[in-house]
């Protein structure tokens, strides 16, 4: 609860310990729920003695990793609590019987969390990455921010120039200026490349904080059933340039299964309409779709 006459929360919050412990273990539901028993309904908090600078929507694409989801929520409700933010977790997941499409259930992400508050930071973040160092703040700059800098999978080193995946963190306006993520990269593989050149194509730089603060651990995990490899991926990606303001946010449909406001997140969970989308993009000329 906000009272009257309170100060925005500072800038540097001094609770911030720099590199920091990543918890591995993956706790029960009903044990992180007393462990942040503080939590408002849908994993929303705000600091209790400022007011918060900035108002983050964490989106998680999601399914069927259920340990994955528990150790990330673990680590991050800390650490969001920490950097005095007012922000909120939302896990968003697709029917089973369809190919992932992760790109597209961030675009869901954006579209549900905006209906329910008034959002001005988007972080797109994937259940398998863990902070390591809280400096690296959850917080939407000027420029679009590629967050997940330094994994450990990739020797603490930025694979190439142009990778914006793993985590990533757009303004509301930033968002919309790049209309959101592609819908039709079904499978693995793509859907960040796509994501890097709709950001420079909007007339954007990439903005990284320093390797030593933007580290991430991996959660190891084998392949995904129903995540398998694209292979309409450089046909999709050829046509970029074409592609992205008629595929994105502006053009999305999807049929919600479910939305629940659980103590940790919030839950939804969407069919995304494959068979319809890859009939379309066949008929666009996407041949291998």
């Amino acid at each position: 609860m906000i009272l009257p006459n309170q100060k925005l929360c500072p800038k540097n919050p001094p609770s911030l310990q720099g590199p920091i412990r990543v918890w591995f273990d993956a706790p029960n539901f009903s044990d992180l729920e007393r462990l942040y028993s503080y939590l408002d309904p849908g994993g929303h908090a705000q600091p209790r003695h400022c007011v918060a600078r900035d108002r983050v929507a964490i989106i998680i694409p999601y399914r069927d990793r259920e340990m994955h989801l528990r150790t990330l929520l673990h680590n991050l409700h800390s650490l969001l609590t920490r950097q005095l933010l007012d922000y909120a977790i939302y896990v968003v997941e697709q029917l089973e019987n369809e190919t992932f499409n992760r790109a597209k259930l961030m675009n869901v992400g954006y579209a549900e969390a905006v209906k329910m508050y008034d959002w001005q930071c988007f972080i797109f973040h994937d259940v398998d990455l863990l902070p390591e160092d809280d400096r690296n703040l959850y917080t939407c700059p000027e420029e679009p921010r590629h967050m997940s800098v330094a994994v450990d999978k990739f020797n603490y080193k930025l694979p190439y120039k142009t990778i914006f995946g793993g985590i990533c963190a757009l303004t509301k306006e930033q968002y919309l200026k790049i209309n959101g993520f592609s819908n039709d990269f079904w499978g693995w593989g793509g859907e960040d490349d796509d994501i890097y050149r709709r950001v420079t194509m909007a007339g954007y730089q990439i903005s990284r904080y320093p390797p030593e603060i933007a580290r991430y651990r991996m959660i190891k995990h084998e392949n995904e059933k129903g995540n398998s490899l694209n292979k309409c991926r450089y046909q999709l990606l050829t046509a970029t340039k074409e592609m992205w303001k008629k595929s994105g946010i502006s053009s999305l449909k999807y049929k919600l299964i479910s939305l629940k406001t659980l103590p940790l997140f919030t839950h939804i969970k969407v069919s995304l309409n494959e068979e319809e989308s890859r009939k379309q993009l066949r008929r666009e000329g996407f041949t291998k779709c």
